[in-house]
């Protein structure tokens, strides 16, 4: 399984969001992107990651830096997750986890004590160039979105 590491640079794509829109990394040049794949909306940990993201939102704001969230999950699925918890960044779809693939977020992984094929909860800083700044794989949701945070601001 391929990991990026810092000083790579970012996969390019294109995806849709919870609104069926096209969004492109190119979209984003200029400006830092937080760019995090989690597993599906509306879990446990997925939920509990999402809010502490959007908490810290004005902050990632006041630096220029925008965030977005990818999962298998499709548009309808991301709009009633934003819906129900308030969410005002980006979800965008990647239902055959080409993308996660590229990002080394998708494969083989521990669950409950067995090795299972799946999203890898990862993040990514991608610098105003495309190239990445800071990559976490197996994340912890709880305390994640302060800890990229805190690395931004450093």
């Amino acid at each position: 399984m391929t990991r990026l590491s810092e000083g790579d640079r970012a996969p390019a794509f294109t995806l849709n969001d919870q609104n069926a829109q096209k969004v492109a990394l190119k979209d984003f040049v200029g400006r830092r992107v937080v760019l995090y794949f989690y597993p599906a909306d509306d879990t446990p940990g997925c939920t509990k990651e999402a809010c502490q993201f959007n908490d810290e939102l004005a902050a990632f704001k006041r630096l220029d830096v925008a965030v977005i969230g990818v999962s298998p999950d499709g548009a309808d699925t991301h709009h009633a997750f934003r819906s129900k918890y308030g969410l005002q960044f980006t979800l965008l779809s990647d239902p055959d986890k080409t993308v996660m693939t590229k990002y080394g977020a998708y494969g083989e992984k521990m669950m409950y004590g067995k090795k299972v094929m799946g999203v890898i909860r990862s993040t990514f800083v991608i610098g105003p160039t495309g190239k990445v700044e800071r990559a976490f794989y197996n994340v912890r949701a709880d305390g994640h979105a302060a800890k990229v945070l805190s690395g931004l601001s450093d």
